[in-house]
């Protein structure tokens, strides 16, 4: 089990991405030392080279170079505030402890892909259109109320995404890298596919799962078929994805894209069958109270010398 000890009455010093998580983590204890710092703007100096713990800000931040690591010599633990955490995983200098916040963006990443499954399977983007046009223009799509469902990735996250498809009566069939009970192998998906009428993507970036979806992924897929990507946009071949919408056999809902952001003039902006948004599943008022508590409960286990959670990996 991970610890990151510290010696009886020792000062822990934290860097921060905000004013409101130095805020959150000082009242757990009078021991706590919060320091506000931005990568960006170069290592740290003073006290908060000091750090024992640092917690980086969340939307995708590129990790810093090596003098920044170089000028924090007591750096054990980075703590993010999301649960992805492949921009870390390897990356860190040895004997780093990195954990995620796993939870923290649960409930709001499920909803997010239960709601764009429901709004694509519904025909709502094109109402909304049609809407802007002033045109009322009666039509007839699909439903989810019992809709065949793979949900490939049987983590946190997609078992709620399970739960909340459970009142839509569909028939579910989670997919995961290894077979155990209730969960399919995705050596299975071949046989799988051509059978689902929604495939929602919820696994890590990993070795196997980045390109997963390939043209032979997609081409399984029967026709009319949706994908929702609430993972990450390198989970899915952008080109193969295109070249299938732009004949219409697919749809899609993308909450992440690749390359992310989407460049101005990119092909997924204008290919039918699309619903896209720019990496809101997570984007609640309530993520980043959890993500804080995830935190804090983090630095309570310091404190206590308690084993760390949530820890991805150990380098």
């Amino acid at each position: 089990m991970a610890h990151l000890h510290l010696e009886p009455d020792e000062p822990l010093h934290v860097l921060v991405p905000s004013r409101a998580i130095g805020t959150a983590v000082e009242a757990l204890s009078p021991r706590v030392r919060a320091h506000r710092v931005d990568a960006a703007d170069g290592p740290p100096t003073g006290d908060a080279a000091l750090a024992r713990v640092w917690i980086p800000r969340g939307g995708g931040a590129p990790l810093p170079g090596d003098d920044f690591f170089r000028a924090l010599p007591r750096l054990g633990l980075v703590q993010l505030l999301t649960a992805g955490a492949e921009s870390f995983a390897g990356r860190l200098p040895e004997g780093v402890h990195l954990c995620n916040a796993r939870g923290a963006h649960t409930p709001s990443t499920a909803e997010w892909a239960v709601a764009a499954a429901l709004a694509a399977q519904r025909g709502l983007p094109f109402f909304v259109r049609e809407q802007d046009a002033g045109r009322w223009s009666f039509g007839t799509h699909r439903s989810l109320v019992g809709a065949r469902v793979l949900v490939v990735g049987a983590g946190d996250i997609g078992r709620a995404i399970g739960r909340m498809l459970s009142g839509f009566d569909v028939h579910l069939t989670y997919v995961a890298r290894t077979a155990r009970d209730g969960v399919r192998s995705t050596a299975e998906l071949p046989g799988l596919l051509p059978d689902a009428d929604v495939v929602i993507l919820i696994v890590p970036v990993t070795d196997e799962t980045r390109g997963m979806v390939d043209a032979g992924f997609l081409g399984a897929m029967q026709d009319g078929a949706l994908l929702v990507n609430a993972a990450r946009g390198v989970v899915v071949d952008t080109d193969a994805l295109v070249a299938e919408l732009a004949t219409g056999r697919l749809r899609a809902a993308l909450d992440v894209t690749d390359p992310e952001p989407l460049p101005a003039g990119h092909p997924l902006w204008s290919v039918p069958g699309l619903l896209l948004t720019p990496h809101v599943g997570g984007a609640v008022p309530a993520t980043n109270a959890r993500a804080a508590a995830a935190v804090v409960d983090q630095l309570a286990r310091v404190l206590e010398g308690r084993p760390l959670e949530n820890v991805v990996a150990d380098y």
